[in-house]
């Protein structure tokens, strides 16, 4: 934020800093959780758009992470038969009913 002497000219920034190390290294393992678990692991987005998918998911279903980010996950990945059952769950999820 700007900081002003008694005249009101600016004459600085006060800002504040946060150390976020052990939040990234966090994150970092929480990832790896994911990408050498033994399960398939994705997630979408609110647009049901595959942003997760780990290693486990590119051996069972053959397309790497970079191959599915960005793809409608239930028109593109589910079979037919089961897109309505997924969608369903997918929404629900979306709107927190969990």
């Amino acid at each position: 934020t700007s900081r002003r002497d008694v005249d009101g000219h600016i004459i600085g920034v006060v800002g504040i800093g946060q150390d976020i190390t052990a939040r990234i290294a966090q994150e970092e393992e929480y990832s790896r959780l994911i990408d050498t678990a033994n399960a398939p692991i994705f997630g979408v987005d609110v647009d049901g758009k595959v942003n997760v998918w780990n290693q486990h998911a590119s051996d069972v279903v053959g397309f790497t992470a970079e191959q599915t980010f960005g793809r409608p996950f239930v028109r593109e990945f589910i079979t037919e038969d089961f897109r309505s059952s997924v969608q369903e769950v997918l929404d629900k999820a979306l709107r927190g009913e969990e």
